[in-house]
């Protein structure tokens, strides 16, 4: 196996949970893709997070999906944006957002008194390595840990569907090579077949 990279991989994930996190449906996700794209250019009005939540999910997504050398961030791909629409679109998933973003400032309250957003880069990473792996994290995080996955993943699927995610997975489609000589002759011998 080769070794990927951190974004590789939740590229990887982003498609592979497109329609799975907050019980989203495919056909949900492509309308909250396609609703987060038309209104890119204008101004953004949440109609499901309050500004300290919409605060709070802007953070997250970007320690989720930080701007590299690649590609921009999860804010940059407006995640936090198509976030809202399926909130809106799902509002049992809103209910499950609302807890999680409360579990994260309680937990933040708890350890530094300052809501998540207050918190230095260093406080919040230490809250979000707690919480990052469900089945490493300690009893008491449970909760946070299961927010947490499903954040992760809606992040994911909304940077994937969008024109950044889509520009950082480098698919090029159906395009002519003119420079094509078929499959290597050594990985031919290792399959066991030939052109012939």
């Amino acid at each position: 196996m080769t070794d990927f990279s951190r974004r590789e991989m939740l590229g990887f994930l982003g498609l592979a949970v497109m329609s799975g996190a907050f019980g989203c449906t495919a056909d949900g996700v492509e309308r909250a893709a396609r609703k987060t794209r038309e209104a890119a250019d204008g101004p953004f009005t949440p109609e499901f997070f309050t500004e300290p939540e919409l605060r709070t999910v802007r953070i997250l997504a970007d320690i989720v999906i930080p701007k590299d050398e690649r590609s921009g961030s999860a804010g940059d791909a407006k995640v936090p944006e198509f976030m809202d629409h399926i909130m809106v679109a799902y509002p049992s998933s809103g209910e499950q957002m609302r807890k999680g973003l409360a579990w994260l400032d309680a937990e933040s309250t708890r350890r530094h008194q300052r809501a998540f957003a207050s918190l230095t880069e260093a406080e919040r990473i230490a809250i979000v390595d707690a919480i990052a792996w469900p089945k490493k994290a300690a009893a008491e995080m449970k909760e946070g840990a299961d927010f947490f996955n499903n954040f992760r993943n809606l992040t994911a699927t909304g940077f994937w569907s969008s024109r950044i995610g889509v520009e950082d997975l480098r698919y090029i489609g159906n395009v002519f090579n003119p420079n094509w000589n078929g499959c290597p002759a050594e990985q031919m011998r290792k399959l066991g077949v030939s052109y012939s």
